[in-house]
């Protein structure tokens, strides 16, 4: 039988094509990789919130969560819009967000000067937040998960007795709000968690329940528990003026609200699966 013979330099293109194939695939699959939201494990816990629910209150368990490593992005909320039009500024219905909504970006679909890719999302209102969050497969956290997270310093996970950490928020808090923001990007806390302070106010799931009267609520409503802070009559620490302004600022808005130094960051179960 006649054998065909192959050139003695086919072996070697064909190696070098099928290279170049899987190199192409691994870059592909190293980008998703890298385009993928960092969500870091938050572990459980017994924490006692600055939110007084009752008198004499015990600290409460706070279960394992997972919680995104940095608020969501400017470019990461036009990826969202795109895929998600109902969301663009310009398709959004009014009780989903009020004028201001995106108003700092110059188009609907285009960041520009005012919205660098790399500078957390503001001017999202909460119903935005929470669908962006969705598309995650995940939520806003509660207030009592954020306040967790955001007490840890870079060495402990509580560092609200530390007098010169809680200066260090003060002298955030304290600063004009008039600048550019800066990108994402800070340095990390104990989980690996970065900018929960210093950067923007972030929504949480229950802003509405954080503060309430004494007269506005039925003390005997089995419900007043149900989100964290509900039915809360005054701070425990009310030496820690960061997170009484935190309070005061999510607590005195609307879900449609939006404004410019509010931005969000999602979290979700510890065993979710990331969504493509």
């Amino acid at each position: 039988m006649r054998q065909t013979r192959i050139p003695g330099n086919a072996t070697p293109r064909v190696s070098r094509a099928r290279r170049t194939a899987l190199a192409a695939l691994l870059s592909v699959a190293t980008s998703a990789v890298q385009a993928a939201p960092a969500y870091v494990d938050i572990p459980p816990t017994s924490f006692l919130s600055v939110i007084e629910t009752e008198a004499d209150a015990k600290p409460q368990p706070v279960a394992a969560f997972a919680l995104r490593a940095e608020p969501v992005t400017n470019a990461e909320f036009l990826a969202f819009v795109n895929t998600h039009r109902e969301w663009r500024r310009d398709q959004v219905p009014s009780l989903f967000a009020d004028t201001g909504y995106l108003s700092h970006w110059p188009s609907a679909t285009e960041l520009g000067g005012k919205a660098l890719p790399s500078q957390p999302v503001t001017r999202v209102s909460w119903f935005a937040a929470q669908a962006y969050c969705e598309s995650e497969n995940a939520r806003l956290p509660s207030w009592i998960e954020w306040e967790r997270t955001a007490a840890a310093s870079d060495t402990v996970a509580d560092a609200r007795g530390d007098s010169a950490w809680r200066r260090q928020l003060l002298d955030w808090y304290a600063k004009p709000s008039t600048g550019a923001l800066a990108n994402i990007g800070g340095a990390p806390n104990l989980y690996g968690v970065r900018d929960l302070h210093g950067l923007v106010w972030e929504w949480v799931d229950d802003y509405a329940a954080l503060m309430v009267t004494a007269d506005s609520r039925d003390q005997n409503d089995p419900d007043r528990l149900k989100f964290c802070g509900a039915a809360a009559l005054s701070l425990r620490d009310r030496d820690n003026y960061a997170l009484l302004m935190r309070i005061a600022m999510l607590s005195s808005l609307k879900a449609a609200d939006t404004t410019a130094n509010l931005g969000f960051r999602c979290a979700r179960a510890t065993d979710a699966k990331v969504m493509p």
